[in-house]
């Protein structure tokens, strides 16, 4: 059976950078990545990002502006079996305010672009951060920042 999750790459804008959530695993090899879970029977794959995202850091939907149509989808194997991975990018509209972990992290990080793609260590997910960083940057130039 195939082994589905998702989840959201959270960012912030913090004194003009733009940062990263992510959250240390408590549990296997105490990886780090961005908040997501299996989707559960009936569940879909949107609905399972909002669940956990609630449930491991604390944000729910109405703390986020989500970017609905432009999901990611990691593929991988995990102890030899495939697993299916789909990210949303949303942004903590309020980016002062604090994540609340779960019992399924120990610890979280906001970090820059290249300090998440060294924290996450895995090829697949830093590619991932770099097209999401890059659809940012697209978006900001669409509609700039009025601030000076």
């Amino acid at each position: 059976m195939l082994n589905r999750s998702s989840g959201f790459v959270l960012f912030r804008r913090l004194c003009g950078q733009i940062e990263y959530l992510l959250m240390k695993a408590s549990y296997g090899d105490f990886h780090w990545s961005s908040p997501k879970g299996h989707v559960d029977p009936g569940e879909d794959d949107f609905t399972t990002a909002l669940r956990e995202t609630k449930e491991e850091a604390g944000y729910d939907e109405s703390d986020l502006k989500i970017y609905r149509d432009t999901p990611l989808t990691l593929n991988y194997n995990v102890k030899g079996k495939p697993k299916v991975v789909i990210y949303w990018l949303a942004e903590l509209r309020d980016p002062n305010k604090a994540a609340i972990l779960s019992e399924e992290h120990t610890e979280l990080k906001w970090l820059a672009k290249e300090a998440a793609k060294e924290c996450v260590g895995f090829k697949d997910n830093q590619v991932m951060i770099d097209k999401f960083h890059e659809m940012i940057l697209e978006m900001d130039k669409k509609s700039p920042c009025p601030c000076p």
